[in-house]
């Protein structure tokens, strides 16, 4: 069993680096976090004539992650010690990599995306209620959301605002999963979904919104990310419309959300193409006179309100 009582960090990170190349499992003992609420990470603890570096739960959770690992639940030692186990995550357990008979259907209901619920993510969850709020979403009439997949983003709207504005709100969501868009069906009937590929809109006549969501789509391969979104604004937003983009900056794997952004041939996270379509929408968007507000996490949200509306 290792045992960390004051070595620095940056030791503890290379000995369990070592232990989890060859083991798929690392436990070791630390200070009970809980033995102190006042202390920063780093600063030197005295237990029964022991020196050690006190180390708060985050630590652990985040270098669990850091490491490409899983956290198990911690398990009391001695009195002022606990037991943490770090298990690899299955970096082939990925929708990312998945194959499946057909493009659309990667993220239809057969497919382990389809598994995913964002809601239940709390960075997710606070970032996405934080935009709606923003958006002033119980006044908002007709709403659109692209790459809707099962409705996720709509249930979260439905529980904000009240059951008589619901009524009243048109909600249209488009996504090529043929199964996600029949799913959604079943979950919103008084929505309306079609299921098309968002490059030909224009095949849909569908008029347009004055509020419009795409979370984790426009920042597909198959998509023209900047003149879509240009036209997306110009063709399919009302004078006074507002959107909500999220970018994602994290991966799922081996049912985990794990931070930060990957580019090809990088083999760690490098955030510059996230940032680069982050920053062309904000520049885009403030020259057609909107209030651009860019938070989030694991996905980076930006929100844009007409300046002078609402």
């Amino acid at each position: 069993m290792i045992s960390f009582t004051s070595q620095p960090l940056i030791e503890i990170i290379e000995e369990l680096k070592s232990s989890l190349q060859t083991s798929n499992t690392v436990s070791f003992e630390v200070i009970n976090p809980d033995i102190s609420h006042n202390s920063y990470s780093g600063e030197s603890v005295l237990v029964n004539g022991a020196n050690y570096l006190y180390r708060g739960h985050k630590v652990w959770v985040n270098l669990a992650e850091l490491l490409g690992c899983k956290i198990h639940t911690p398990s009391k030692n001695q009195e002022h010690t606990i037991i943490i186990t770090f298990q690899k995550l299955n970096t082939n357990n990925s929708f990312h990599t998945a194959l499946l008979g057909t493009k659309e259907e990667k993220y239809g209901i057969d497919s382990t995306f389809f598994g995913i619920n964002k809601n239940e993510e709390p960075t997710f969850l606070n970032a996405y209620y934080k935009a709606l709020q923003a958006v002033k979403i119980d006044a908002r009439k007709n709403i659109l959301d692209l790459g809707i997949n099962k409705a996720d983003e709509f249930e979260l709207i439905a529980s904000m605002v009240q059951p008589e504005i619901l009524q009243n709100m048109k909600m249209t969501g488009i996504d090529h999963s043929i199964s996600a868009i029949e799913f959604a069906k079943k979950r919103f009937s008084n929505a309306v979904f079609y299921a098309h590929d968002i490059n030909k809109l224009d095949e849909l006549a569908l008029g347009r919104f004055d509020l419009i969501i795409s979370i984790g789509t426009l920042q597909s391969p198959s998509i023209n990310y900047k003149p879509f979104l240009m036209d997306l604004v110009q063709n399919y937003l009302t004078e006074n419309g507002a959107l909500i983009l999220g970018f994602p900056n994290s991966r799922w794997i081996d049912h985990e959300l794990i931070y930060g952004a990957v580019a090809p041939n990088y083999n760690y996270s490098e955030m510059s193409l996230l940032f680069n379509d982050v920053i062309f929408a904000k520049k885009y968007l403030q020259q057609k006179k909107f209030r651009v507000t860019i938070t989030g996490r694991e996905y980076i949200f930006l929100t844009a309100t007409k300046i002078g509306t609402l």
